[in-house]
């Protein structure tokens, strides 16, 4: 486990979380909270995605909005351009007619950002024209979607051990 301050000058994983108009401030506190478990590089909020300081996105981050670099943006498409101007690949996480399955990530896409839209919405298609892929969970039952942080923690998890694999020579 990182102390605070080792968690400051540890090096991150090349992969972050874009939020694009995520709703619930307790889907956002859970979102950062998985980001610090993961030790991605940051989680960027959009729109009218929620920000700290809100005491509720603290109830379910506990204590995750200290130690996950963050960033707003009031608008998407500026916090694409920034991103992609600084050497991301940008991938929408949504159902798509590209199905492109979350597992199959490679060593080109790094460093990767996941764009997470609405709970309700998903992602605007305008917000998805400026994305370089979509990736899909694929759904099995009648419902076919996640709520947005069990969807982010899904695939941050597994971009980062295709990631570690990769480039650590992990299993």
């Amino acid at each position: 486990r990182l102390s605070l301050e080792e968690v400051k000058r540890v090096k991150r994983h090349p992969v972050s979380v874009l939020l694009h108009n995520v709703r619930s401030l307790y889907n956002v506190g859970s979102i950062f909270r998985t980001c610090d478990a993961a030790l991605c590089r940051e989680l960027i909020l959009c729109g009218f995605t929620p920000h700290p300081p809100r005491k509720e996105i603290e109830k379910t981050a506990l204590g995750a909005v200290e130690t996950v670099p963050w960033r707003y943006f009031p608008r998407t498409n500026e916090a694409i351009q920034v991103l992609r101007s600084e050497g991301n690949k940008i991938f929408a996480l949504e159902i798509t007619d590209r199905k492109r399955n979350y597992t199959t990530i490679e060593k080109d896409d790094f460093p990767l950002v996941v764009v997470l839209g609405n709970e309700l919405t998903g992602i605007d298609q305008d917000i998805l024209n400026l994305c370089d892929d979509a990736i899909e969970i694929p759904m099995f039952g009648v419902k076919h979607s996640l709520n947005v942080a069990v969807a982010s923690g899904i695939v941050l998890f597994e971009s980062i051990r295709i990631y570690r694999k990769l480039f650590l020579g992990e299993i």
